[in-house]
């Protein structure tokens, strides 16, 4: 099974890894690929599966522009010309101009620490995705649905009976291993969980991260408690006033979280510095600027 696709659904399929990918068959040989994983190796062995199914790529679509999703798109475009890439709006800049990720996360010119390839992917020729809604790309119709809260914008994909989730949801191995699971906006990525969960007449849902399953609630609820968790262990570590780098090193405590790399720093303090700002528009945290520090504390 390793380094093979899986069928979902007639036509629909997956590619298990690290991040999974979604093929899409269009009926006429061809396929639409959602999303290529985090570099040309893991590209390679994907477009090695497709091609075992006797499949020609036709187009993909990143769900969002976050390296470990878009990594493997620069490789499968110097394979097929013309090969046409769509994403969401803001997330098909990055991908087109990648090293604004690291600037985003670190806030100034990022130092080289910022710029491997796992902040800052090959450039990638995307176009705007359509609206959400029914689509059709490429030949093949679908479902886009709007889940922003991990990334500025995501989209969920939904084929028939098989939910593509991205990281909207996230399994419980990933959830475990990672209890501060990213998001540009906690309060969005809570509500795109419960969207997801609300959808009726779904069989199997694939998480970006983790094994398909037929539980949508009970992997929506076990989503929606991690990250309530980490709202919870954010509101503990500002029970004084403290700077967020002061409170991200709190909570990492409180969840077992070890950082050994400037990486993990900025995309952790994005997680928490996101969960504050949650807190602060449910009337539970205030900050102000006091002594050169801006500080943050829960009410």
């Amino acid at each position: 099974m390793a380094n093979e696709l899986v069928t979902l659904a007639p036509g629909v399929h997956y590619f298990p890894g690290a991040v999974n990918q979604l093929v899409i068959e269009d009926g006429r040989g061809a396929a639409l690929l959602i999303d290529s994983g985090l570099d040309e190796s893991h590209a390679k062995k994907l477009l090695k599966a497709i091609t075992a199914r006797g499949l020609t790529l036709s187009a993909i679509l990143s769900t969002h522009s976050h390296a470990d999703h878009y990594g493997g798109n620069a490789f499968l475009e110097s394979k097929f010309e013309d090969l046409k890439v769509f994403a969401p709006p803001l997330e098909e800049a990055i991908l087109r101009t990648p090293i604004l990720e690291p600037i985003y996360l670190f806030g100034a010119r990022p130092p080289q620490e910022l710029r491997g390839k796992f902040l800052m992917a090959k450039a990638s020729n995307a176009r705007l995705a359509p609206e959400p809604g029914l689509v059709k790309i490429a030949g093949v119709t679908l479902e886009l649905i709007e889940v922003a809260g991990h990334a500025s914008l995501m989209f969920a994909v939904r084929v028939g009976d098989v939910l593509f989730a991205s990281d909207a949801l996230f399994g419980p191995d990933s959830l475990t291993k990672h209890p501060l699971t990213f998001c540009m906006d906690s309060a969005l990525q809570k509500e795109s969980a419960r969207k997801l969960g609300g959808l009726e007449g779904v069989r199997v849902v694939l998480p970006g991260h983790g094994e398909p399953t037929e539980d949508l609630a009970g992997l929506v609820a076990a989503n929606l408690a991690a990250f309530e968790r980490t709202t919870s262990a954010v509101k503990r570590a500002a029970t004084t006033a403290r700077t967020i780098d002061e409170i991200l090193a709190r909570v990492c405590d409180d969840l077992g979280v070890t950082m050994t790399n400037p990486g993990a720093v900025v995309l952790n303090r994005s997680v928490v510095s996101a969960h504050l700002v949650e807190l602060v528009e449910r009337g539970e945290a205030a900050s102000r600027v006091e002594g050169n520090r801006w500080l943050w504390h829960a009410l």
